[in-house]
This record gives C-alpha cells, sequence and structure tokens, in this order.
C-alpha cells in the first residue's frame, strides 16, 4: 500500500474544522509506515489541480495554533463531483502514489468519498478512504450530532440571548434568520438562550414544519399582545406546504447558487421580507431583522470545548480505522450515558447524499417552540462557560402622582 496521506477540507467553514483537520495530520504522523503527509488547497478543486501542500514540514506547535484557529486553514471549495469529477480525482491520487485520502465535510464530501472509493476499487488501487464528519447543519445521518454544529449552536444561543436583552430594553419585533436548508437544529438553538418565562426567542419556525404567512402574522400579533414585544427566529429554509421556499415566494426576484439551489438567507432578503409583512398588514412600527449568515460558521471566541474535542477526535478516529481497519467509510459520532461519545466506522453509502432532519420529539406540537428533549440534547454540546443575562428585580416604588 502506498504510503502517502492527503487530506482535504470541503464545504462550509465552521469554528473546529481546522481541530479535525490537524487530529488527521499529527495522528498520521504516528505511523511509521506513513512517508509524507500533504494537504489540499480547496478542497477536491484542488486535489484536480495538484495544488498541495507538503504538511510533514509543518511543526507540532503551529499545526496546534491552527487547530485553535476557526475556518478552513486548507482553503474549502462548493464544487460538487459527479463521476468524471470524480475519476479525475482518482488519477490524481494514483499519480502521487496517494494511501490515505482523509476528506472533511458533510453530505456533499461523504458521496465523494464513497465514488473515489468505488473508483479504487474498480482499478484495483489500494486506497483507504474515510470521510470526516462536518457541519453547522447537523444533518448527517447515523450521527447524533455533527462537528461544527455544537459551536454555530452556541453562537446562534448567545446572539439570541443578546437580542432578547435589546428587545426587552426597546420593545418591538426581532426576526433573526438562520442558516439551515432541510435540517432546523441550528434555528432551533435559539431557544438555549432563554432563562426567564417571558424570555425571547417567543417563536421559532423550521422547515420541518409547513410555514403559512397568515399563520405566522397570528402568531407574532398574540405574542405582541402577550408580551408587548416579540422575538422570532426562523430557519431560512422555511416552506410552504408545497415544499415552495417562502423566500421563493415573497420575492420579486430569486438568486441561485452554482448548484442551482436558491439562495435562502445569503442575500438577507428573507428577514426583509418577513419585516414587511409585519409593518404593512400589522401596522407595527418598530420591525427589524437581521440574517446571521456566514457570522454563525467560524466567530472567533464562540468556540465549544466539547466541540473541539470531539472534532479532533473524529480526525484521529479517521486515521485509526485506516491505518489499523481494512474498510472505508464515514466515522460517526454516537452519545453514550448522560453526556459522552464514542465512535464508529459506518460503510459510506449510509451517510453518503442523505439528510437527517430534527424528529418530531424536538418539536412542540405548536410547532413554534422546541421541547425539553431538545434542550436537554444540545445543552451539553455547547460546552462550557456558556454566558448566563440576569435582571434587576421589579421591586418598584409606589406612585405619587399618577395613582
Amino acid at each position: 500500500m502506498a504510503n502517502k496521506v492527503l487530506v482535504a477540507q470541503g464545504g462550509g467553514p465552521t469554528a473546529v474544522i481546522n481541530q479535525s483537520m490537524v487530529g488527521a495530520v499529527l495522528e498520521s504522523r504516528k505511523f511509521r509506515n506513513v512517508e509524507l503527509v500533504y494537504g489540499a488547497f480547496h478542497g477536491v478543486r484542488g486535489i484536480v489541480d495538484e495544488e498541495f501542500l507538503d504538511l510533514t514540514q509543518e511543526t507540532s506547535h503551529n499545526l496546534e495554533l491552527v487547530a485553535q484557529t476557526p475556518s478552513s486553514a486548507l482553503g474549502s471549495t462548493r464544487d460538487k463531483p459527479d463521476l468524471k469529477y470524480c475519476q479525475e480525482i482518482f488519477k490524481v491520487l494514483k499519480a502521487h502514489e496517494i494511501g490515505y485520502f482523509f476528506y472533511i465535510g458533510g453530505n456533499d464530501s461523504s458521496d465523494t468519498v464513497r465514488i473515489v472509493s468505488e473508483e479504487a476499487q474498480k482499478a484495483n488501487y489500494d486506497l483507504r478512504c474515510i470521510h470526516i464528519p462536518k457541519t453547522i447543519d447537523n444533518d448527517l445521518v447515523e450521527n447524533d450530532h455533527t462537528p461544527g454544529f455544537p459551536s454555530a449552536a452556541r453562537f446562534v444561543a448567545q446572539s439570541f440571548m443578546g437580542a432578547n436583552l435589546d428587545n426587552w430594553a426597546l420593545p418591538g419585533v426581532y426576526i433573526g434568520v438562520v442558516m439551515g436548508r432541510h435540517a432546523g437544529f441550528l434555528t432551533a438553538a435559539a431557544a438555549l438562550g432563554k432563562k426567564f418565562p417571558d424570555d425571547g426567542p417567543h417563536l421559532i419556525y423550521l422547515p420541518e414544519r409547513v410555514f403559512d404567512i397568515d399563520r405566522f402574522l397570528a402568531d407574532v400579533k398574540a405574542t405582541m399582545e402577550r408580551y408587548g414585544r416579540c422575538v422570532v427566529a426562523v430557519s431560512e429554509g422555511i416552506h410552504d406546504a408545497e415544499g415552495t421556499p417562502i423566500v421563493v415566494k415573497l420575492a420579486k426576484e430569486v438568486e441561485k447558487d452554482a448548484h442551482g439551489n436558491v439562495q435562502l438567507s445569503g442575500t438577507g432578503q428573507l428577514a426583509d421580507m418577513l419585516c414587511d409583512e409585519i409593518k404593512n398588514k400589522l401596522g407595527i412600527k418598530r420591525v427589524r431583522g437581521d440574517t446571521f449568515g456566514y457570522l454563525q460558521r467560524s466567530f472567533v471566541g464562540c468556540v465549544s470545548d466539547v466541540d473541539q474535542r470531539e472534532a479532533r477526535e473524529v480526525g484521529e478516529k479517521a486515521v485509526q480505522y485506516a491505518m489499523w481497519g481494512k474498510q472505508d467509510g464515514s466515522v460517526v459520532i454516537e452519545r453514550t450515558g448522560f453526556y459522552s461519545v464514542d465512535y464508529r466506522l459506518a460503510p459510506l453509502e449510509a451517510v453518503a447524499g442523505k439528510t437527517k432532519v430534527m424528529p418530531d420529539e424536538f418539536i412542540t406540537a405548536s410547532g413554534t417552540d422546541v421541547t425539553d428533549a431538545f434542550r436537554l440534547y444540545l445543552r451539553p454540546l455547547l460546552g462550557s462557560g456558556m454566558p448566563d443575562a440576569y435582571r434587576l428585580r421589579q421591586n418598584l416604588v409606589e406612585k405619587v402622582l399618577k395613582k
């Protein structure tokens, strides 16, 4: 078997993806049979273009510093390889005598690893292909959760904690649009920012439930009547009963990405349009909307220590499975006990191209909030040192002039 290792990062950056990369690199360098460890610049695009970095020459100290740094240190790509593309990837791997291929990414990345693995088998080339999980959407099947999600969830929870404080001081309607095309895990994390019963978010809208604009307006109106204010968490992927994204229904013009997917939260349209609906149809003047966008992916200083540790371990486990095992696969995180995890290697076809969504037990009957089961699921992932928000006690002084 060839003794060279290649590591690549794909898809959206996260706060801890470098932990996985460094874990794979340092663990690989422990094995005597490993001759060289390469990193591909900008994921699979870098592989096809033969843009490699020799990580064998990098110091362990600098690798550790990079591991603590958010975003993708090797760069990434949004390329979605088909069979022909993967054949080009395999051609390069074979030319450089790569024996171990580690690709850190989400659904599409796992599918790429699957196709490359199959190409190697057809050619009778001894190549071990391991997918290392990563995505802030938390939508990889087989996994209890996915590295990158806990840190992004921590950011969302803390952001809504701050937005709620602002909204309490100056009441009105606030809407925060969070990433999540098909799965609402990240948007649901906003609920972990609540401390007091009347704290926001008061309403949470997820892609797992049908979104009706009239019901949305009624919910906002009822919340305003009850609390005098309203904080709303909305997933970018909310859709109507036919599955049409709400941003498509409300927008006059719709942007699409390189894969033909409708641009959801990147433009800020959804937040603006929902705010306009509230202003125009409910007559509420103070209405504000934010689109979290890229901020939630690699925000410096808001990283879960649990996420960091597990992201490192999936990188290490990937190498161990590759060196000691005889099959390709995807590293999977399984929860054990109240909170601890274990790892296993799942078949690539069990993970590749599939999407996990929030289970019904995590969503309330109203569809506008999450259950305690979700809160118990997420809280350990957010890590230590989560901030808290307090209020002054309402020891009111009796009025003299206006009794």
